[in-house]
C-alpha cells in the first residue's frame, strides 16, 4: 500500500491510536519543561545552587521556546513532519539524559536550552502535523486530542515524577524520563505516518500572518487569557495559604485537575462546533471561580469548588486559541501555530514576572483581581470576534 493510501486511510475515520500517541508526546514536552519545579530542594543541595537559580532552568527552557519557535519553525518548514518530530524527541531525551549524569550547572543550562529550543519547535508543529492526519471538520478535535497531554502531564505526571524524585532522587527522575522519552520515539517511528513539509511562502511567512487583523484577535486573547490564569497559577501556593484551604496545594491541585480533565473531554468533542462559545466560556468561568475566591474561598467546600471550576476554565486554554489561530490560514498551518505558541511562552514569562511583582506590594487577592482584570476584557472580545473564532 502506498504513503497516499495509508494517509487516506488514516484520514476516513479519526485515528484516535495515532493521536494519543501524539498527545505522549505533549505529555513529556510539559514534563520537561515543568520538572525542576517539582524538585527545587533537591537540585539546589546537589548542585549547590541558589534557588532562584534553580528556578532558572525552567526560565531559560521558556525562554528558549519563545526565541526560537518561529525562525526555526519556518526554517524546518521542508522537512518531512515524522522525521522532525523523532529529532526533537531526540532532544528531549538527550537533554534529560545528560542533565541527569553531568554536575555542572552551566551546562545544565545548556541542556535545558537545547530541550526549550526542541520543545519551542513541537509545540507547534505537532498540532500542524495532527491537523494533516484528519479532515478540516476534525481540526479542532486532533488539537484536543493532541494538546490533552500537556493537561494530563500537569495535573497527574507531575506529581507523579515528583514523587520519584524525591524517593530515588532528581537525576533518576530525569533519567527515567529521558528513556520513557525514548520508548515514545520508537513507538513513533514505527507507527506515525510520513508526511511531507511544505514550502515557505511569502503569504504564508509570519510577517503575512500578523497582518490578518483575526490572527491578531486571537494573539491579544492568547496574551490575556494566559496572563490571567499563569499569573494565578504560578503562585497558587500562596493563594491557597491566603484563603486557608483545607487539604492545602495538594487538594487545590486535585480538584484543578479533575476540572481540567473534564474540559479537556468537552474540548474534544465539541472544539469543531462551538469555538467561539468554549472560548467566551473559558474566560467566563475563570471570572466566577476568582470571584468565588474573593467572596467565599475560606468557606468549606467552596474554595475547592473554585478550583474546579478554574481547571475547567484552564484546561481547553491550549486547544481553543491554537484551533482558532490555524483557522485563519489554508496552508503552513505550522507557522501560524509557532506564532501563537511563541505569543503563549511570553505571556507565561509576563504573567510570572507580574505575579510576582504584585505579590511582592501587596497580598496574593491582587493576582485575583489581575485575572479578573484581564478575563473581563477577554470575554468581550471573545463576543464581539465571530470571524477570529468561527
Amino acid at each position: 500500500m502506498s504513503k497516499k493510501n495509508i494517509t487516506e486511510q488514516v484520514k476516513s475515520s479519526f485515528p484516535w491510536l495515532i493521536m494519543i500517541l501524539m498527545s505522549s508526546v505533549t505529555f513529556v514536552g510539559i514534563l520537561s519543561e515543568l520538572m525542576p519545579s517539582g524538585v527545587l530542594p533537591l537540585m539546589m543541595d546537589d548542585l549547590n545552587i541558589s534557588e532562584v537559580q534553580t528556578g532558572n532552568l525552567v526560565g531559560y527552557y521558556a525562554i528558549a521556546s519563545a526565541i526560537f519557535a518561529i525562525p526555526l519553525i519556518s526554517l524546518t518548514m521542508p522537512f518531512n513532519r515524522k522525521h522532525l518530530l523523532l529529532l526533537l524527541l531526540g532532544g528531549f531525551a538527550v537533554s534529560n539524559i545528560v542533565a541527569g549524569l553531568v554536575h555542572d550547572y552551566t551546562i545544565i543550562i545548556g541542556l535545558r536550552v537545547i530541550g526549550g529550543i526542541c520543545a519551542g519547535v513541537m509545540w507547534p508543529m505537532i498540532a500542524a502535523y495532527g491537523m494533516r492526519l484528519v479532515d478540516a471538520e476534525h481540526h479542532g478535535k486532533a488539537i484536543a486530542v493532541i494538546m490533552a497531554g500537556t493537561t494530563l502531564g500537569i495535573s497527574i505526571g507531575m506529581p507523579i515524577m515528583t514523587s520519584i524524585g524525591n524517593d530515588y532522587g532528581w537525576r533518576t527522575e530525569f533519567i527515567g524520563l529521558g528513556v520513557f522519552i525514548i520508548l515514545i520515539a520508537i513507538v513513533s517511528a514505527l507507527v506515525l505516518p510520513s508526511i511531507p513539509g511544505e514550502k515557505l511562502t511569502k503569504s504564508s511567512s509570519p510577517f503575512a500572518l500578523l497582518k490578518i487583523p483575526e490572527v491578531l484577535i486571537i494573539l491579544m486573547l492568547t496574551l490575556l487569557g494566559v496572563v490571567a490564569h499563569y499569573g494565578v497559577y504560578v503562585y497558587i501556593t500562596s493563594l491557597v495559604e491566603d484563603i486557608q484551604l483545607a487539604g492545602g496545594v495538594e487538594s487545590a491541585l486535585l480538584f484543578f485537575g479533575i476540572g481540567s480533565l473534564i474540559s479537556v473531554l468537552i474540548a474534544i468533542k465539541y472544539t469543531d462546533k462551538y469555538l467561539r462559545l468554549l472560548t467566551i466560556a473559558m474566560f467566563g468561568l475563570i471570572i466566577i471561580s476568582m470571584v468565588i475566591f474573593l467572596l467565599f474561598g475560606g468557606t468549606t467546600g467552596m474554595g475547592h469548588f473554585a478550583f474546579f471550576l478554574w481547571g475547567v476554565s484552564f484546561g481547553p486554554l491550549v486547544t481553543l486559541l491554537q484551533a482558532a489561530v490555524s483557522r485563519q490560514v489554508e496552508t503552513a498551518k505550522d507557522v501560524a501555530t509557532s506564532v501563537q505558541s511563541s505569543v503563549f511562552n511570553l505571556s507565561i514569562m509576563i504573567a510570572s514576572s507580574l505575579g510576582g511583582l504584585l505579590l511582592g506590594i501587596y497580598a496574593p487577592s491582587s493576582l485575583i483581581y489581575l485575572a479578573i482584570g484581564l478575563s473581563v476584557p477577554g470575554i468581550i472580545i471573545s463576543v464581539l470576534s465571530k470571524k477570529a473564532l468561527t
